[in-house]
């Protein structure tokens, strides 16, 4: 199965709240990265990982990446529940970017996971949901697991190389 992989950045609006936060992102860039770049690349294996409760969604899915020895890979799915998210969003316009970290407690159901592994790096997004809205934004340490997540990977042909994928410069 061959893929031609484009990395499209995950915009989501997040209304302001306690316990959000924001930085900048690093200088404008001199040259902006070319408008479209693409590649061929094969998923020679599929992994399923399963975490349990109290578990940091994305520390776990760091080492569960490193102990499989995964350099590149495609997240294709997540599901599962949070008591606890913690995110960043982008918080501007203009560049530098700006980026803001929503968190708190809570219930939420977790609705999907996607991104990508970039050179042993995961790069991941999460949509989650409580009885009132649906949020998301770029998976940060503090994400807790409720009942269970379970994350699938598509991982990449040992040629393939996505270094430098979620540069904005």
């Amino acid at each position: 199965m061959r893929f031609a992989l484009l990395l499209i950045a995950l915009a989501t609006i997040v209304g302001v709240q306690a316990g959000v936060s924001s930085q900048p992102r690093g200088a404008a860039p001199a040259q902006p990265a070319p408008t479209i770049q693409t590649l061929d690349a094969n998923i020679t294996q599929t992994v399923v990982i399963r975490l349990r409760y109290g578990m940091d969604l994305l520390g776990a899915l760091r080492t569960a990446v490193a102990q499989r020895g995964i350099k590149n890979a495609v997240i294709l799915s997540g599901v599962g529940s949070l008591t606890r998210y913690r995110v960043h969003v982008v918080d501007n316009t203009t560049f530098p970017p700006k980026e803001a970290f929503p968190e708190a407690e809570g219930p939420q159901d977790l609705l999907n996971v996607n991104g990508y592994v970039m050179d042993g790096r995961v790069h991941a997004h999460v949509t989650f949901s409580n009885q009132e809205k649906a949020m998301g934004g770029h998976l940060e340490p503090g994400t807790r697991v409720f009942t269970f997540a379970i994350i699938t990977l598509g991982v990449l042909d040992e040629k393939t190389s996505l270094v430098g994928f979620d540069s904005w410069q």
